[in-house]
């Protein structure tokens, strides 16, 4: 758990992340992030479509404060949707409610994501919410349930980790859901803290909604897991159109293209932006052997270095507290 609460602790270091904005692309960044702009990003998503892989897409976005940095935000993905519809490609939207506002104003964060979601439904494009830390969960869910009313293109995401989850899965078991392990630091009053009793956790979830949900998306790099859904869909003759697999763009891109191949669903998980150091952080504190999944462009002199800072400041963080 050392590693992860690193790499977690990375994620959450504005210092570094405003250097990692300062480099950009320098720093290898191009091996996880589909572009910085969204012609760049559609060029990607042509791409990917091209072999068979849809794309969900995520406008990156950290340490949102001001409505200035929300609504520039919120205008953003409408010129995503707008450019999704314009271009005919198979995607949809990944959006965190704290980007649009979450944290500043709760009325604000909706109406702007009212617009999102509108537009969207307008050209039959469905919103994923994005699950963050546990002080966000339940405003995310109550957000979701309020745009439902009048919008049924809307779905979220259930954290394994969380002791509430089988509760949540059943609750939203009529909406489109992704199941993921969790990649925040939380207390063990309210999350699983061993990775066993995750990994359990997380097939459980898969197996519920694949036999009572609307569609399930299964967000993993683990080739074990995709064996097990391979099997258990076969056994329980869950159709195709049910589920789809879910990845992270430039982790086992090899496997990505097999399993379209295979003829199941596949979705790549497209991150754009030059805010894209804390997406990375989490995504290595979720699940460290992504380390090994990643491209070795990732790991630039200048990467290494900027690592290497944010190793002394959290060790040095750590000694201090001790003391």
């Amino acid at each position: 758990m050392a590693l992860r609460d690193f790499f977690i602790a990375l994620s959450e270091n504005r210092t570094l992340n405003s250097a990692a904005q300062k480099y950009g692309l320098k720093m290898g960044a191009q091996s996880v992030v589909a572009g910085t702009n969204i012609q760049e990003t559609i060029a990607s998503i042509k791409e990917l479509n091209k072999q068979g892989i849809s794309c969900t897409v995520d406008n990156l976005g950290e340490f949102v404060y001001e409505k200035s940095e929300a609504t520039a935000a919120k205008e953003q993905i409408l010129e995503v949707i707008k450019a999704i519809h314009e271009n005919g490609v198979d995607a949809h939207i990944s959006l965190k409610p704290s980007q649009l506002g979450l944290d500043i104003e709760r009325d604000f964060c909706y109406q702007n994501l009212k617009e999102i979601v509108a537009l969207a439904d307008e050209y039959n494009i469905f919103v994923n919410f994005d699950m963050e830390n546990y002080d966000r969960l339940h405003p995310s869910f109550e957000l979701m349930e309020e745009l439902n009313e009048e919008h049924k293109n809307v779905g979220t995401v259930i954290q394994a980790y969380f002791h509430e989850s089988d509760e949540n899965i059943e609750k939203y078991k009529n909406y489109r859901l992704r199941i993921v392990k969790g990649a925040y630091k939380e207390p063990a009053n309210i999350a699983y803290q061993d990775k066993a009793e995750i990994d359990q956790k997380f097939i459980e979830l898969i197996e519920y909604h694949l036999l009572n949900g609307k569609f399930t998306s299964i967000a993993t790099h683990d080739h074990n897991v995709i064996d097990h859904v391979k099997q258990f869909v076969k056994v329980n003759n869950i159709p195709n159109d049910k589920f789809e697999f879910q990845m992270l763009y430039g982790f086992r891109k090899d496997m990505q293209l097999q399993l379209a191949k295979e003829g199941y669903n596949f979705c790549t998980y497209v991150p754009f932006g030059r805010d894209w150091y804390g997406y990375f952080m989490r995504r290595l504190a979720e699940r460290p052997q992504n380390l090994t999944l990643v491209t070795k462009q990732v790991f630039t002199k200048k990467t290494n270095t900027v690592i290497g800072l944010a190793a002394a400041a959290f060790l040095a963080g750590r000694l201090t507290k001790r003391k």
